[in-house]
């Protein structure tokens, strides 16, 4: 007769995963918001929506606005193709992390942890730090940039000043997880109707400016071209997205039952796609502007590759003093947000790689500061001017450590022993990879070109 560790082993065995039982990722907000049974489609929908959003900020981030505005103001619409095509593998891999996280109830970094190696799980939670703190590097460095163009405060205290984040994210974690979601998508939106009025200002050729989604044979012709739509899609999937999603959709009190699962990952999914819809508005938003104040202005072209150079430029090319400001302030929401969802994502990371057990706010002060530090550090090296490269710097090393977080994902969902019915479909699958490939092959030629191996920079 088999003994209970024995029948374990074997359950553990059938499962694909060594550990039948983990850790709830994030456990302080872990099954936390309540899912309507009896509710009709749209009532659920609202009760799922949120995750999507947090996620979503990372694909707008300070790091995309740089690559926007010199894309948009060197080439015009052309990129915009680009903007769309990179927007469109955000909604086919954050999907496949919300079908990790709900089928297994293992984040991404959990499921590392149970498949690979210690070793190799050490390495791979250093490698990711670095990113995180590449990242957060540019969300940073974009607050900082704000506060100083709207209030005058000097770069370095301005990136001080964003440490105060943890504090607002362990104020939110008491009032809930639906509060931090709130505050996040409040941000957004004063984002996307800042931009909307700067479209508005700016007066762009629709006609035009539909041509740029359609893709151009110049893109890839053109050497600097190529570079800066490269630079596009390699700020766009950001690792730590993939990590932060798989585990905050578990926020969410589904049934546990393969009815349940099903119904939770529609409406995540559904979730995810309207919020990369947004993002990809507001990214589309800040290339259409660029292009309409810095390339096509009957004053003539004025190529702008600082994203401090853009704020002072706006409002006398478009004639509106309110121009800079909205940049500004939008700027500041796009930086906060990021480094929200950043704490979060550091978070997550130590916790399911390392399956160490902190209290909430100890946890998120380490985090906080692993990306803090370097930051006042490089800021009060290379000062306000140098802030462009910094942004370029943190692309280039995220691009680093992408493969180690695109690849795990789509290895383990592809697993039919790890994902039972849920598995990835076949189409989804084949999709994913051609994606993955298409990014970290381009991300490789990034890398290149940026420290003068192709010449393309």
């Amino acid at each position: 007769m088999k003994t209970e560790e024995q029948n374990s082993q074997v359950a553990e065995t059938n499962s694909g995963w060594r550990q039948t039982n983990t850790d709830k990722s994030l456990s302080d907000a872990h099954a936390t918001v309540a899912v309507p049974k009896s509710f009709g489609f749209w009532r659920k929908l609202l009760a799922f929506s949120g995750p999507g959003y947090l996620v979503a900020v990372g694909y707008m981030d300070p790091g995309n606005w740089a690559t926007d505005i010199e894309g948009g103001s060197r080439f015009g619409y052309t990129l915009l193709f680009v903007v769309a095509l990179s927007s469109v593998m955000a909604m086919l891999l954050q999907p496949i992390c919300t079908r990790l996280g709900i089928a297994t109830g293992r984040d991404l970094a959990q499921a590392c942890r149970d498949h690979y190696s210690k070793p190799v799980s050490i390495g791979l939670w250093i490698l990711c730090e670095i990113a995180i703190s590449a990242c957060d590097l540019a969300e940073v460095i974009g607050t900082a940039i704000a506060l100083n163009l709207l209030f005058k405060i000097p770069i370095v205290l301005g990136v001080c000043l964003t440490g105060l984040d943890v504090l607002i994210v362990l104020w939110l974690a008491n009032k809930g997880f639906r509060a931090l979601e709130a505050i996040v998508i409040a941000l957004m939106l004063v984002i996307a109707v800042s931009f909307g009025l700067e479209l508005l200002f700016s007066k762009p050729d629709m006609g035009a400016v539909a041509l740029g989604m359609l893709p151009s044979p110049e893109i890839i012709r053109n050497p600097k071209m190529l570079y800066i739509g490269i630079g596009i899609i390699g700020a766009t999937v950001m690792p730590h997205n993939l990590y932060l999603h798989s585990s905050i959709v578990q926020t969410r009190k589904y049934e546990q039952t393969a009815g349940g699962k099903h119904e939770a990952l529609k409406f995540a999914t559904v979730d995810s796609t309207i919020a990369l819809f947004l993002a990809f508005f507001i990214n589309a938003a800040i290339l259409v502007v660029a292009s309409a104040a810095f390339h096509f202005h009957p004053s003539g072209q004025v190529v702008v590759a600082q994203i401090q150079d853009a704020y002072k430029m706006l409002s006398p090319r478009l004639g509106v003093g309110l121009a800079s400001v909205l940049f500004a302030l939008a700027l500041l929401a796009s930086g906060q947000n990021s480094t929200l969802t950043g704490t979060l994502a550091g978070q997550i990371v130590m916790e399911g790689f390392l399956n160490i057990r902190l209290r909430p706010w100890l946890r998120r002060l380490i985090t906080r500061l692993i990306a803090i530090i370097p930051a006042v550090i490089v800021a009060s090296i290379y000062g306000e001017r140098g802030t462009g490269n910094l942004l370029v710097l943190s692309q280039v090393i995220l691009s680093l450590q992408l493969p180690f977080a695109v690849v795990p994902l789509i290895l383990f969902t592809s697993d039919k022993k790890k994902m039972g019915e849920f598995v990835t479909p076949i189409w989804l699958r084949t999709l994913a990879w051609v994606v993955a490939a298409m990014i970290i092959v381009l991300n490789v030629k990034l890398i290149l070109d940026t420290f003068g191996v192709t010449g393309g920079a």
